[in-house]
């Protein structure tokens, strides 16, 4: 009993795990057991220190097709008889490790999660967060990151649409990677990932197993050191050619009517999809191991269950009928095996070359069952105390403001990503709009139909690290704000979580409060969440000191433009046009980019945000856009209103002469990141009645100045031509790589 408790230990369950277990099976668990439930209640897999948290979060919705957390994905009803299946998943620890395989296979796993439902994924996005490049460690992951999911979502075929690169010092150790996928699904065409009743045929399809993978969820639900490296046999090795052939022949087998479950083959592998399959439909399985088509010869048993191999999926099948769906995988020359049946009683036993290797009972091992569930301690960091000092009476603004501007303007979270998205086929299939027509948001045509859907993922993490909850509100703000800004209806959102250690009081107080907030603006946007990932122990611990990163809830968030004619971009488009800022300037220069890394501040608030604001003005924002008043909108964010010009100016080459606020300090006005604010153009001749329309909505506004030829003109100063500030735009990050 003594060497099974610390066999347990070295898988990453904890005493009190293990007498649950030994209780659970009324015995003392054998190693291939054990294997099982260490991935199976490892965090990655069982949510066992979120999943109250993420219990609060609003999960219901008029236009939800399933709850959150019930399939592979969300399911959203966009109209027409069609669905849109979407989800973001985290893939941080491998690409830390392995940062080409890691990311390629991030990318390929969340497109499965989409597909294994029914839907072709027709769109991805990702958020990637990075430490500083200044050396030959960070600039190789970036590049490896960036490539991995070019060539993974380039073969595979589909466009990647969207996202976000930031830069900060918190993540030199430890990088994140969130993959974001949506497809299209026709209404009935759906597939749920459940194992039905007893006596069904269970079939492994795709790839063959391998040794890559094994323990990967284990992997993920652990801090990172000098000597993770040791782990690379825990990073997956992707293949997209092959998963383009699963792809055709999943949504193929589907059309047969022979399919009754199937399920991705992910974290944990053989082990997670046979038994999530088998508690959600409240039956077992007897699966054979030996009949698993393996790339290496004498795999062991438990092996064989932990190997998180990509490519594969698990299906089962209406009894009968197992000869449709073997042709349909023979046709795109795929293995296609049957391993097993469903069987009653709720039993998962599996059999290797005629002996048991392992028998444990479905329910205990998933989250919503048997898994555990923990509360941890919280306590408001130290930090904080630091950040409530800040007085930017204390910062004194910029002898030369058109230095501090050029400055600003050569921070990597600023510049042109271009480097980055250049790499990616944003092209394929021809439905995306937004490759040439600049928007807040990715928007992408839903063939056959007037509609598109809008898509962007958001998070600053550093109003997060301000003010957990504030930021965590801001974050599901901006995301909706982009997709106002683009023309579409904010619908729902899946949240990637990435945090340090739970079991650290200051982190898990930053993770409960961004949830809170997080929670706080979806209700007051009808956004429900359709699922996501919690990615915790993004962390590293360096000569004694453990540093974890800045709380980073991802926002995935989805929303429809019924008409795709009503896309609204961000460039500038004539001379002459107005410009206006709907929203209130403010003296704030809280957590902006400006404060942080030109005058190299750590502690300041986070800018200013209020909810109820915020969605006044996004309301507003709708309407200016349904009456035909706008030219172009963007939303100030990053960089403040200086860098949202520019960002409007650029793509057309159109200049702009503006006048600051003088109610305002100017550098807050110039460079501050205060929320619930927008830049639009209008026609000169609908100034008039446009500035009507706003004062009737009630809504605060600034005239700044109009679009002119080619110079900036900020209060009368001559900050010369776009094209000079274009040029150092495009060039920064693609400088610094090299």
């Amino acid at each position: 009993m003594q060497s099974n408790i610390e066999t347990a230990k070295n898988l990453g369950l904890t005493a009190e795990e293990f007498e649950k277990i030994v209780e659970i099976l009324g015995r003392s668990p054998n190693f291939t057991e054990l294997s099982i439930y260490s991935v199976m209640w490892s965090e990655h897999c069982s949510y066992k220190n979120s999943i109250l948290q993420l219990k609060t979060l609003p999960r219901s919705g008029k236009r939800l097709l399933v709850g959150a957390g019930e399939e592979n994905a969300g399911l959203v009803d966009i109209g027409d008889g069609l669905g849109c299946a979407f989800k973001i998943e985290s893939h941080n620890h491998p690409s830390a490790i392995e940062p080409y395989q890691g990311a390629a296979t991030g990318v390929g796993g969340i497109h499965r999660d989409i597909f294994t439902m029914g839907a072709r994924p027709i769109a991805a996005l990702n958020s990637l967060r990075f430490g500083i490049p200044d050396n030959p460690r960070m600039r190789r992951l970036v590049a490896g990151v960036v490539k991995g999911i070019g060539d993974y979502g380039n073969c595979f075929g589909v466009p990647t649409v969207g996202g976000e690169v930031y830069f900060m010092p918190c993540y030199n150790h430890d990088i994140l990677v969130n993959a974001m996928s949506a497809g299209i699904v026709k209404e009935g065409e759906t597939v749920s990932a459940t194992a039905g009743g007893p006596g069904n045929p269970v079939f492994i399809v795709g790839s063959s197993t391998g040794k890559d993978g094994i323990h990967g969820a284990t992997f993920a639900s652990a801090d990172l050191s000098e000597d993770s490296h040791e782990d690379l046999p825990a990073v997956q090795v992707g293949d997209p050619f092959q998963e383009k052939l699963l792809l055709e022949a999943s949504l193929e087998a589907i059309r047969t009517g022979a399919i009754v479950g199937m399920q991705d083959m992910g974290a944990a592998g053989i082990t997670c999809s046979t038994s999530e399959m088998s508690a959600k439909a409240g039956c077992g399985m007897r699966i054979d191991l030996d009949k698993v088509p393996t790339r290496q010869a004498h795999m062991k048993d438990w092996e064989i269950l932990l190997s998180e191999s990509q490519e594969r999926m698990l299906i089962v099948c209406e009894p009968g009928q197992e000869a449709e769906i073997q042709a349909v995988f023979e046709k795109w020359d795929l293995p296609c095996e049957q391993i097993g049946e469903t069987t009653a009683g709720g039993r998962l036993e599996y059999f290797y070359e005629g002996e048991k290797v392992a028998d444990v009972p479905a329910e205990t091992l998933v989250l919503g069952g048997g898994a555990p569930v923990y509360v941890r301690e919280q306590k408001k960091p130290a930090y904080m105390e630091e950040i409530a000092r800040f007085d930017l009476g204390g910062i004194a603004e910029p002898a030369d403001y058109k230095a501090a501007a050029e400055k600003l303007w050569h921070s990597p979270n600023l510049a042109s990503k271009q480097w980055v998205t250049q790499q990616y086929d944003s092209m394929v299939r021809t439905g995306t709009m937004t490759t040439n027509r600049p928007s807040d948001a990715a928007v992408v045509y839903v063939k056959g139909t007037s509609k598109a859907l809008a898509l962007t993922t958001d998070c600053n993490s550093a109003y997060v690290y301000a003010d957990p909850r504030k930021g965590g509100m801001i974050a599901v703000a901006e995301a909706a704000r982009n997709i106002v800004c683009a023309g579409g209806e904010p619908v729902a959102i899946t949240n990637c979580l990435n945090f340090g250690n739970p079991y650290n009081p200051e982190v898990y107080y930053q993770f409960a409060e961004a949830i809170r907030g997080m929670g706080d603006a979806c209700r007051r946007f009808e956004t429900p969440v359709t699922g996501g990932n919690v990615s915790f122990y993004n962390q590293y611990t360096h000569k004694g000191k453990v540093i974890p990163v800045y709380p980073t809830p991802t926002i995935g968030m989805l929303g429809i433009l019924d008409d795709y004619e009503r896309m609204m971009t961000l460039d500038f488009k004539s001379e002459g046009d107005r410009i206006y800022l709907i929203g209130t300037s403010r003296d704030d220069l809280g957590s902006s980019e400006y404060l942080r890394n030109i005058l190299n501040v750590e502690y300041s608030n986070c800018p200013h945000f209020d909810l109820e604001e915020e969605y006044a003005i996004q309301q507003v924002i709708k309407k200016a856009i349904a009456g035909n008043w706008l030219q172009s909108a963007h939303d100030v964010s990053d960089g403040g209103i200086f860098a949202a010009l520019l960002e409007s100016a650029m793509p057309r080459g159109l200049g702009f002469e503006v006048k600051s606020n003088p109610a305002v300090r100017k550098d807050a006005w110039l460079f501050g990141e205060a929320q619930s604010r927008v830049i639009v153009t209008v026609r000169t001749e609908q100034a008039e009645a446009f500035e009507r329309f706003l004062k009737d909505e009630n809504a605060p506004f600034e005239s700044l100045g109009i679009v002119t030829g080619l110079k900036l003109i900020f209060d009368g100063s001559d900050w010369g031509n776009v094209s000079g500030w274009k040029r150092t735009y495009d060039t920064v990050l693609g400088n610094i790589m090299q």
